[in-house]
C-alpha cells in the first residue's frame, strides 16, 4: 500500500500537477462566475443566518456545519500548521489566495449537486458528484469509478491519515513505544 500510495504522489504532486490544475481551473470560474466568491459575499451571510422552512427541516448553518465537517479533517489542520512551519507567515498569504480562487471550485461542485440531485419516494434528496457525472456529462462509467475512489478514500485512506497524525504525535512523548502504541491506536 505505502509504494503505491507513493508512486500516486510522485505521478500528482511531485511536478505539482494537482494543485496547479486546481488553482487554473479555480482562477477560470472565478472568471466565469464574475467573482461569484467576492460579488456574493453579504449574500452568503444572510442565507447561512435563515431558520428553516418547518420543524423538521434543517438551518442553513446546520447545513454549512455538515459541509464543512465533511471537508474539514486532520490533513487541513495539519497541513496549515506544517505550511507555516516550513513557508513561514507568507505561506497565510498564499493559503488566502488559493481558498479565493478554491472558493469558486466549491461553488461549481456545490451547484451542480442541487441541479442534478435526485427526490427519493420518501421526500429525501441523493446526489453528488457521482450523480452529475452520469447525467451531466452522461459517463456513467465514470461516475462509477468516482464512487468507488471515493468509498476507498473515506474507509481507509482518511481513516489512516487520523491514526498516522496521532500516532506521529504521540511520538514525542515518553509514554511512547515504537511497536506497541501505533497499533493501539
Amino acid at each position: 500500500m505505502s509504494a503505491f500510495v507513493g508512486f500516486m504522489n510522485n505521478i500528482l504532486y511531485k511536478p505539482y500537477i494537482v494543485p496547479l490544475f486546481l488553482i487554473a481551473v479555480g482562477i477560470y470560474f472565478t472568471i466565469r462566475t464574475k467573482g461569484v466568491q467576492v460579488r456574493m459575499f453579504k449574500e452568503m451571510f444572510k442565507v447561512v443566518s435563515e431558520k428553516p422552512a418547518d420543524e423538521k427541516g434543517i438551518s442553513s448553518f446546520g447545513a454549512l456545519m455538515v459541509s464543512t465537517a465533511s471537508r474539514v479533517g486532520t490533513g487541513n489542520i495539519i497541513g496549515v500548521c506544517t505550511a507555516i512551519i516550513l513557508g513561514g507567515p507568507g505561506a497565510i498569504f498564499w493559503m488566502w489566495i488559493t481558498a479565493i480562487f478554491g472558493g469558486a471550485n466549491a461553488f461549481i461542485e456545490s451547484t451542480l449537486a442541487q441541479i442534478y440531485k435526485k427526490k427519493a419516494d420518501d421526500g429525501t434528496y441523493y446526489g453528488g458528484p457521482s450523480y452529475y457525472m452520469q447525467n451531466a456529462l452522461g459517463q456513467r462509467w465514470l461516475g462509477v469509478i468516482f464512487s468507488i475512489l471515493i468509498i476507498f478514500t473515506y474507509a481507509v485512506g482518511y481513516n489512516m491519515l487520523a491514526a498516522f497524525n496521532l500516532q506521529s504525535t504521540f511520538a514525542t512523548f515518553s509514554f511512547y513505544n515504537e511497536k506497541s502504541t501505533p497499533m493501539v491506536i
